[in-house]
């Protein structure tokens, strides 16, 4: 087998961003696909882990399980594998092209990080959803989407290159701000969660430990941290006009503004309408872009290009 891997030709930069752009693709969408798994309570169509059933890694035709949660549940599962295969292809094309340590380092964070979201799924799923549980593994895939964007940029630098600011250091504070800002925002948000009504599982044999806070007051503390977050990238905005900053940067700020504006437009949708299911996988899929565009913009803000040549 490392004889075969050998011989495979360096990958190119294209591929290497190719599978660098996969590995987001992957990191988002199985967060998305668990919030699938979240509103239509099949948080226990697979109720072992890591097998599906006890004595069987695929799903048994069994009464107790509606046959629908367990193929929500599994297909879920089976996306975990393209979560693998993609950071696998990353770790092994950058390790192939004898990338920078910088580079490498991001890499391995992929497959080390899906290791991790796999033990906490299966703590998830073996306590019977705990709220806290489920929190905890959204929360780490919103930081692999985080990890996977850096990574994506960090693959587009040249590996001998030279690192410039492309914004005053005020400015890149107050991106530290946002980011932390958003982090707070994430966590209501799985806060409100906890405390709303998609459970995960809704079988009549089994109750669902719920957060017992009044979801009002939580809403509210979550949209106000989104209230705050919108009015830090505003000014923000402000900031990168009057020093003039690159174009990608104020580009890629403008992306970021849209996202949160529809993102908080998706939230208010589900408080007045009862929180569809529809709107929150919606609502997941927004908070994974929005995490992405953050990471953007702060990757942005510094610029690693080639050396300028030397004079004769």
């Amino acid at each position: 087998m490392l004889r075969v891997v050998d011989k495979l030709p360096n990958p190119s930069l294209r591929v290497q961003r190719i599978i660098a752009a996969a590995v987001i693709l992957t990191q988002g969408g199985i967060a998305v696909t668990g919030a699938i798994v979240r509103v239509t309570a099949s948080g226990l169509g697979c109720p072992t882990w890591p097998q599906c059933f006890p004595g069987s890694f695929t799903p048994v035709a069994v009464a107790e399980v509606p046959r629908i949660h367990q193929a929500v549940e599994f297909g879920n599962r089976m996306i975990t594998f393209a979560v693998v295969l993609t950071a696998a292809l990353a770790v092994l094309a950058v390790t192939r092209a004898r990338r920078r340590p910088e580079v490498l380092v991001y890499a391995w964070l992929m497959p080390a990080s899906t290791v991790v979201q796999a033990i906490i799924g299966g703590i998830t799923v073996r306590s019977g959803l705990l709220w806290w549980t489920v929190a905890i593994h959204l929360l780490a895939s919103m930081t692999m989407v985080w990890l996977s964007v850096l990574l994506f940029v960090k693959v587009g630098e040249p590996d001998d290159g030279v690192v410039h600011e492309r914004v005053v250091k005020p400015l890149r504070l107050h991106t530290v701000l946002s980011a932390m800002n958003l982090a707070a925002v994430l966590v209501t948000g799985t806060l409100v969660t906890a405390a709303g009504p998609h459970a995960g599982d809704k079988s009549p044999s089994r109750t669902v430990p719920r957060l017992k806070i009044e979801i009002t007051d939580l809403v509210h503390a979550h949209s106000s941290l989104l209230v705050s977050y919108f009015a830090l990238l505003v000014g923000l905005g402000f900031g990168l006009l009057a020093v003039n900053a690159a174009q990608p940067v104020r580009r890629r700020l403008g992306v970021l503004l849209v996202l949160v504006f529809a993102q908080a437009g998706v939230g208010t949708a589900q408080y007045y309408t009862g929180v569809p299911a529809v709107l929150v996988a919606i609502h997941v899929a927004g908070a994974a872009a929005c995490t992405a565009a953050t990471a953007a913009l702060w990757a942005s803000m510094r610029e690693r290009t080639q050396p300028e040549p030397l004079e004769s």
